[in-house]
């Protein structure tokens, strides 16, 4: 079974930077697509970016340029760097994957204060 961790999340200012982690355990992590969705309060649960197995990635409109997904197999850890933030990228961070069915980690609260 595999399980999903997520952290770092917090309280910043509009402009400045953040790093959420995601560590996997179980399973065989290097072969899984990883991915970070959030949720804001009163909002339904939206896609923010993925990594691929083979390293390619994806990412929502919203955070391209800003924000930067990567992976490292040796420790069964995915980041997600968030610069420049902004106050609508304050919610809850859920890192996912999906092998059998969608798999959450438990979430990680950003605000991003004006």
């Amino acid at each position: 079974q595999v399980q999903l961790v997520e952290s770092g999340g917090g309280l910043v200012q509009a402009g400045e930077s953040l790093t959420l982690s995601c560590v996997a355990s179980g399973g065989r992590f290097s072969a899984y697509s990883m991915g970070w969705y959030r949720q804001a309060p009163g909002k339904q649960r939206e896609f923010v970016a993925r990594i691929f197995s083979g390293g390619s990635t994806n990412y929502d409109d919203s955070v391209k340029g800003r924000f930067t997904i990567s992976r490292d197999n040796a420790k069964n850890a995915v980041y997600l760097q968030m610069n420049s933030l902004k106050v609508e990228d304050t919610a809850v961070y859920y890192c996912h994957t999906i092998l059998q069915n969608d798999i959450w980690g438990q979430g990680t609260q950003v605000t991003v204060s004006s």
